[in-house]
């Protein structure tokens, strides 16, 4: 193996974006010496507890200069940032993901052409400012660029005449993929990273539970998934990174259909189904970003018991109520409570897959009595 040329001593890793995985980022940067500067247009952001903040847009260059300046590499933790930017900064420093890559996981119809390339099975798709009709299961219409957890998009009914595609699309306001309808039997996730020399660290496959089109629940690894789906999803996940020649932590997020995988979409950073490795994993998906960007050994992918990972949304259930479950970790992200917001995550690990179960359903009891409190209540 070519030896691995880490960053030189003493790190300080930029990160475009300030948001709880740029906050994350930065604690598991601490105990390995990795100090974290994020550019951050937004106030207040939830990085700041744990990073020096650059309180400025993502394409001001006078920011990007001091990035260029005292950082050893820069990386992002949400790829709706400017690829010029990017780039700006790729001539002066390494950037991982690279400006290329963060340009694939920006564009739907750009992430749906490489993974056809590829030969990775996805669910029948089209550009949908082509299509002349909808599909006979149904049609998802997902704006190219922008939205998340279940924004940007438009579901129609089965086989949609062209005028109500056109006035769907005309509605998201923007070019957008057109994907039919899969009858999956369940959501799965793989992530995995790569080093700068090509060295693979794979975690188990998670099942993800969604509602409204947000993230609530990641279970890891995935109950009853067959040994021969996890080496696919592991082939899948790994021939996308080696295409791409990508560095950091990637997530591709899969469809289980009548006991074969469909890729759903990818995201070429730190990602919200892998919270559950902080407790759950030997090494954070966290700490193998910045082990990745930095030219580091990867570390070990392997579980410390059955876990789970609960998205605490909207409203936040008293501390004490969550820390007293055990095998619970409560972590707060230091955002106001809004609907549909995501404000912390909970984590939990058990000694075995009975035990997971019944410490997430404690959990998810106490943060149920919270979500149906009076908004008088103390």
């Amino acid at each position: 193996m070519t030896p691995l040329r880490p960053v030189p001593a003493p790190v300080t890793v930029g990160i475009l974006g300030g948001g709880q995985l740029g906050r994350m980022l930065a604690l598991a940067g601490v105990p390995l010496g990795i100090r974290c500067l994020v550019l951050e247009p937004a106030a207040h952001a939830p990085a700041g507890a744990a990073a020096e903040v650059l309180p400025a847009p993502y394409d001001d260059r006078g920011a990007l200069e001091e990035l260029a300046r005292r950082c050893s590499v820069v990386t992002i933790e949400v790829e709706h940032v400017p690829v010029e930017s990017l780039a700006w900064l790729a001539d002066r420093l390494p950037v991982h993901p690279s400006p290329e890559v963060v340009a694939v996981g920006q564009d739907r119809l750009a992430e749906k052409r490489r993974l056809a390339r590829l030969g990775i099975p996805t669910a029948p798709w089209a550009d949908a400012g082509e299509l002349e009709h909808g599909f006979p299961a149904g049609t998802i219409l997902k704006l190219s660029t922008g939205g998340f957890d279940g924004r940007g998009q438009a579901r129609l009914e089965p086989s949609a005449s062209g005028a109500e595609v056109a006035a769907a699309l005309e509605a998201l306001g923007g070019s957008a993929v057109a994907e039919e309808v899969v009858a999956f039997d369940r959501e799965l996730s793989i992530v995995a990273a790569r080093s700068p020399v090509g060295e693979m660290a794979v975690y188990p496959v998670v099942e993800n539970r969604h509602a409204d089109g947000i993230l609530r629940e990641s279970i890891a690894p995935a109950p009853g998934l067959s040994p021969s789906l996890q080496d696919e999803a592991v082939r899948l996940v790994v021939d996308l990174m080696d295409e791409l020649g990508h560095v950091g932590v990637m997530a591709l997020e899969l469809f289980e259909v009548d006991g074969a995988l469909l890729a759903n979409e990818l995201a070429p950073r730190v990602h919200n189904s892998g919270h559950w490795t902080i407790e759950g994993a030997v090494t954070s998906q966290f700490e193998q970003h910045l082990r990745a960007i930095c030219g580091l050994p990867l570390g070990d992918t392997g579980i410390r018991g059955p876990a789970a990972m609960m998205n605490v949304i909207g409203t936040e259930a008293e501390p004490g109520d969550v820390l007293a479950v055990p095998g619970a970790h409560l972590h707060r992200y230091g955002k106001e409570p809004r609907p549909h917001r995501k404000i912390g995550h909970i984590t939990v690990v058990g000694a075995d897959e009975r035990q997971r179960v019944e410490r997430l359903a404690t959990v998810r009891a106490v943060v149920g009595r919270a979500e149906v409190r009076p908004a008088s209540s103390p």
